[in-house]
């Protein structure tokens, strides 16, 4: 749905200004232009089609509109108010309007929902069902699902590492992450044995079929083509199904590589850096999902008075 005559160019300014200037990408760009359509339209059935008519309250109206209308959860809503806000300011900058009318929007509270996070055990079933018995190319799924496991990859990036990011001899593979953003990040013997037996074992005919069309690719289709986001998807609920699972997807691997790093003693900073977070406030979530060793810490940190007998 097309902008208001009043709105589509400072839009179009806008996203321009924050491609050229900000470098941002096309994906990125998307979807702010996509929030600011919503705005637009929102703002419109309420007859405001002028960025300098907009109040606060239309703002805060337009917000709970997300909510109780189109069931967005807090963390979409807190982007959708991030561009508001970007928004708004830069054309307080340009000097379009007086005063940003964002400045008294509060955002949402962030993570009301945990993320899910699959016990050591049921992360153990997850990895044995990918068994001669699952299929022809359990030796990639094995190896897919102990590197996203032991590095906390997200499904982009595991589908985009090639073989020389695979640093074999170091146990380390280099990950371009958000923003191409690039982290080292080690990985355990399970991880190393299960790419080495794909890499010598299967992915070496795979890669013969497209005649270098791999792209060097370190996890392949089975057709040879380089792995997609979407088969990391169908890869994982099969796998899960069978390990008897239930709402299993990728990033879960994720969730819980942090969470038992964590549990077992890890500091959180060096899982912020392992994950690839810009923000550590991202990765204090993980904090508050296991709480075990909370009681042990405090017993041998915070010092005492012994009681008199």
């Amino acid at each position: 749905m097309a902008a208001p005559n009043g709105f589509s160019r400072p839009v179009r300014d806008f996203l321009t200004w924050l491609r050229v200037e900000g470098g941002l990408s096309a994906a990125t760009l998307s979807a702010y232009g996509s929030d600011l359509r919503d705005l637009s339209s929102d703002l419109r059935s309420k007859g405001i089609t002028t960025p300098s008519a907009v109040g606060p309250r239309d703002l805060a109206g337009h917000v709970q509109t997300l909510h109780r209308d189109r069931g967005m959860q807090p963390s979409s809503i807190a982007r959708h108010l991030s561009t508001i806000r970007m928004f708004f300011r830069w054309m307080e900058s340009e000097r379009l309007i007086e005063r940003s009318p964002a400045g008294p929007l509060v955002p949402p509270t962030r993570w009301k929902r945990l993320p899910g996070v699959l016990s050591p055990k049921q992360m153990k079933s997850l990895v044995e069902a990918a068994s001669p018995e699952s299929g022809r190319l359990w030796q990639r799924d094995r190896a897919l699902v102990e590197l996203m496991y032991a590095a906390g990859l997200r499904a982009s990036e595991v589908c985009t590492l090639s073989l020389a990011d695979w640093k074999r001899d170091l146990q380390v593979v280099l990950v371009t992450g958000k923003g191409d953003k690039q982290r080292l990040v080690p990985i355990g013997e399970p991880a190393t044995d299960a790419l080495t037996v794909w890499t010598a074992d299967l992915r070496v005919h795979l890669s013969r079929y497209q005649d270098g069309r791999c792209d060097g690719r370190l996890l392949l289709s089975h057709s040879g083509r380089p792995l997609e986001r979407v088969a990391v998807w169908q890869i994982i609920r099969r796998l899960a199904k069978r390990a008897g699972l239930q709402d299993v997807h990728p990033h879960m691997l994720r969730h819980s590589f942090a969470t038992h790093l964590l549990a077992g003693g890890a500091d959180l900073r060096v899982v912020q850096e392992l994950l690839g977070h810009a923000d550590i406030g991202t990765t204090q979530i993980y904090t508050h999902i296991d709480r075990s060793a909370l009681r042990d810490v405090v017993q041998r940190c915070l010092p005492r008075p012994k009681r008199s007998a």
